[in-house]
């Protein structure tokens, strides 16, 4: 956690400046909607990614973030609760999971990809601490296939790891966000995805709010109100978010 703390301190120091903890899965999305907030602002905005349920407990324990958005609205609200929020949290998106893999058609598979004799390793995000992992332990239960794959999995530390574990070949099967499978990135790795029906699990209604330590920088009120524009909307929507 250091390294990460030492590196939020330097960006919170320098002037005008807003230092963002977010969720792995906005990646793609965020860093696009930061790279038009900064041009039209003429702002600088850094971002440091990683799991919802980490960074809550960083934020709750004084890391110096303005803004967190969280793939699990929860963890704001509790933020909020805990007289740690200086605005009202907003649900940017509504998130959704994917089975994503190179080896196999899952395409066609759907669910069943998940028998297939093929299959060694399946690389969910650790359900102890990121959303997405949550949403797809809830999947693999509702469908009864927890108890069969249990033994195969591996664990990311967020769902960006995730989905490296599955485009490097580490793993040969995995849940991962939507988001991530729209991006250039995993798009240009070769493999296919399956949507995972949203009834299998619960909404992973995402959530954003201005932090204590945030309070009173008019940056981080029009960073947030840029968010809820049509412009940013149509970003997160590129990006599979969907409006909750």
């Amino acid at each position: 956690m250091l390294p990460i703390l030492l590196l939020v301190g330097t960006f919170a120091n320098a002037q005008g400046r807003l230092v963002i903890a977010a969720a792995s899965d906005l990646q793609f999305a965020l860093d696009s909607v930061i790279q038009v907030f900064n041009q039209r602002h003429q702002a600088k905005v850094d971002v440091i990614y990683g799991s919802s349920g980490k960074l809550f407990e960083q934020i709750s324990n004084g890391a110096p973030f303005d803004l967190y958005f969280s793939a699990d609205i929860a963890y704001p609200q509790k933020l909020a609760e805990n007289g740690l929020a200086a605005s009202e949290v907003y649900a940017y998106g509504l998130g959704r999971i994917v089975i994503w893999s190179r080896k196999i058609a899952v395409v066609k598979e759907q669910m069943h990809a998940f028998k297939n004799s093929r299959i060694r390793k399946i690389a969910i995000a650790n359900p102890a601490h990121a959303p997405y992992g949550m949403r797809a332990e809830e999947a693999l239960l509702h469908f009864k296939l927890w108890t069969e794959v249990e033994s195969k999995l591996v664990f990311g530390e967020n769902i960006s790891q995730t989905a490296q574990f599955v485009t490097s070949g580490a793993a040969d099967i995995g849940i991962v966000a939507l988001s991530l499978a729209l991006s250039p990135n995993m798009q240009k790795q070769g493999g296919n995805y399956y949507l995972i029906p949203a009834e299998s699990h619960k909404p992973l209604v995402q959530g954003a709010v201005i932090t204590k330590f945030g309070q009173g920088k008019k940056l981080g009120v029009d960073f947030l109100d840029f968010v809820k524009g049509q412009e940013a909307g149509d970003i997160l929507s590129y990006y599979g978010f969907t409006k909750p």
